[in-house]
């Protein structure tokens, strides 16, 4: 698929005030844009001094299925009263569509920064990543991706090594380390957990906290392991990390049990997210904010890194998993 299919150069400010006008909204601010690379997001006031956040989905990227899917999933948390972004219902539905964009508005809801190193921070979100996951494992997605290899290591091997991006005269080593790294993870990565709808991308810039953790942006929600949800949340060193992951699953277990087989799957799940991840600025570079966010990406020694960090991971790939010992 030609990428000038994802791109936004069609939504402009009179196209947003026409969709949202249809939805019987009558907008009275201008319309700020939020931080968002992969959708298009603004945030803006109604006629009667309500806050509103619109999404504008990038085109093609989901279905109008997969989309209801990730809506329902948040009705479904709502309604077992977990604090998480769900969008609104306008016009008997919360999926719209206007030249050729599907969208969804959400109520403003803002708060701080969830804080890394607050201890008690983590508790409240290891408790409401147990009632999250709780509220997952009651249905299941049919249409909405589950995490693997296809998507995360294979697909993008194949961008990597199709794009004129990446320096001609590292790609071969670029191209090895990836190999390299997808070969051990094909040895260790294994689907012998439990399924669930997961929120998918919670890293900790999507919680916010007012009174308590809020849970934003279920744009990425997809089948898989509970420790995708978790494993995001812990950094530093080994100890700093056996005491951060006591304190998560301690909390989560209030609710729901937690499978320590999964914890063999961190640092498989942190090599898939490195690689995908520099797959998708790949995959987006003629989307304009791209190149404008990430201007590193034509530099070679940000390719060096890559092919640097890349080969660590493969090491720690091969170096036994984290071990705790459940005080729960």
């Amino acid at each position: 698929m030609s990428e000038a299919a994802f791109n936004f150069q069609t939504l402009d400010p009179d196209l947003i005030l026409d969709a949202l006008w249809n939805t019987g909204i009558r907008v009275e601010s201008g319309l700020t844009a939020l931080n968002s690379y992969e959708n298009r997001v603004y945030q803006f006031s109604d006629d009667d001094k309500r806050r509103y956040v619109a999404k504008f989905y990038r085109p093609q990227r989901w279905s109008a299925d997969q989309i209801a899917e990730e809506h329902q999933f948040a009705f479904d948390l709502h309604a077992d009263e977990i604090p998480v972004a769900a969008p609104l219902m306008l016009n008997g539905q919360s999926l719209q569509s206007h030249g050729g964009f599907f969208f969804a508005v959400f109520p403003s809801l803002g708060g701080r920064q969830y804080e890394t190193d607050n201890e008690d921070h983590m508790e409240w979100v290891g408790r409401f990543l147990g009632r999250i996951h709780q509220t997952g494992q009651k249905s299941a997605f049919t249409t909405r991706p589950t995490l693997g290899l296809e998507e995360y290591i294979l697909e993008p091997q194949k961008i990597l090594a199709s794009s004129e991006l990446v320096p001609a005269a590292l790609k071969d080593n670029l191209l090895q380390a990836v190999d390299k790294l997808s070969t051990t993870l094909h040895q260790c990565w294994h689907t012998n957990w439990q399924p669930l709808r997961l929120h998918g991308d919670c890293h900790p810039g999507n919680i916010l906290w007012r009174d308590g953790p809020l849970f934003v942006d279920l744009d990425d929600a997809r089948t898989g392991p509970a420790i995708q949800d978790l494993w995001m949340l812990v950094s530093g060193d080994r100890q700093e990390q056996r005491i951060q992951w006591d304190i998560l699953l301690e909390a989560y277990s209030e609710f729901r049990d937690f499978d320590v087989h999964e914890l063999s799957l961190i640092e498989p799940l942190r090599a898939m997210r490195m690689v995908y991840y520099l797959a998708w600025v790949v995959r987006r570079w003629q989307d304009p904010a791209f190149p404008r966010a990430f201007p590193w990406m034509n530099d070679e020694d940000f390719w060096r890194r890559q092919i640097a960090l890349f080969t660590e991971q493969e090491r720690l790939l091969q170096e036994p998993p984290l071990q705790l010992v459940p005080q729960f």
